[in-house]
């Protein structure tokens, strides 16, 4: 089935110990529409400057992402600059220039007003409902991603989006800030009471954990001889997990665990590389052979 994201479309600069790229494409939603493709359909919306071009947008081409909703608009791309710690456990954001991704107001085609599964990357919360709003079906699923920023300081309008979500994907900062619990298992319990049936706590290199009605489960996070740029991981991670329900179509404890690994399994493979190159290379069967290793690694008997 397909899968509707709305989201941003950046360039990135990024300084990691290793390397340095000045102008890399990024941006939520790429991340999430590359990875999802992998398994479905996807439509994207979101807004790019003057400055984006078609050498840009190759990374949209010839995979299952379609661009209708991607917006062009005068002025400059929303850009982001970023430098990661030695061990990549601490990241500096060194500039953020919205651009034209300032005054987006996601407006939904025709076509994609009846996509069934709905991803809401972290934009404000007030425009991630217009998008609902918008709909003229009621979809299958709809998850959403949010940060520190819109907790702070649009802690309302959050809580009355989340009404309407059925999944929820953030990390354990944010997790324990949006509950005001330290102990994740109590942070997820409290949320569930704000909406989201199902809670995904993306732990960065520790992995996820997945809580859903009364089961929990929690995987790693792939291990890989050597990180080059774990920028949009998250992201990542995000679109291989959604990509994988909407290509399943339902929504029962085995598929969320499988979409899980098969997350993590996308999320690993663009630390590999910087920006989206690993992704811009990857086949099905890699993802499909990381998978197989990802549940030898955890397998074991009692």
């Amino acid at each position: 089935m397909s899968l509707l994201v709305v989201g941003s479309v950046a360039f990135d600069a990024i300084q990691t110990p290793f390397h340095e790229a000045e102008r890399v494409l990024g941006g939520a939603a790429m991340y999430f529409a590359v990875a999802a493709s992998f398994f479905t359909r996807v439509n994207l919306v979101g807004v790019v400057g003057d400055d984006f071009t078609e050498k840009d947008a190759d990374i949209f081409r010839r995979r299952r992402i379609d661009t209708k909703g991607l917006e062009r608009a005068p002025g400059k791309t929303f850009f982001w600059a970023g430098k990661y710690s030695a061990d990549f456990n601490d990241r500096t954001t060194l500039t953020t220039d919205l651009n034209v991704f300032a005054t987006f107001n996601p407006k939904l085609p025709e076509a994609y007003r009846t996509t069934p599964y709905i991803f809401l990357a972290n934009i404000d919360p007030t425009l991630q409902r217009s998008v609902l709003q918008q709909v003229s079906r009621r979809p299958k699923l709809v998850a959403l991603d949010t940060m520190n920023y819109w907790i702070e300081r649009t802690p309302a309008e959050l809580r009355e989006t989340l009404k309407h979500v059925q999944v929820l994907l953030i990390n354990d900062t944010e997790t324990r800030q949006l509950s005001s619990e330290h102990n994740l298992l109590r942070a997820a319990a409290k949320i569930r009471t704000m909406g989201p049936r199902t809670l995904v706590i993306k732990r960065g290199e520790f992995g996820a954990l997945l809580v859903h009605n009364d089961s929990v489960f929690a995987i790693p996070g792939f291990p890989l001889d050597e990180v080059q740029d774990p920028t949009g991981a998250g992201d990542t991670f995000a679109g291989g997990f959604m990509g994988y329900l909407a290509s399943a179509g339902r929504q029962d404890v085995a598929t969320l665990r499988r979409a899980m690994v098969y997350g993590s399994v996308l999320g690993s493979f663009t630390c590999e590389r910087f920006g989206p190159e690993r992704l811009r290379m990857l086949t099905r069967s890699e993802i499909n052979a990381r998978a197989r290793r990802f549940s030898k690694l955890t397998q074991f008997a009692l």
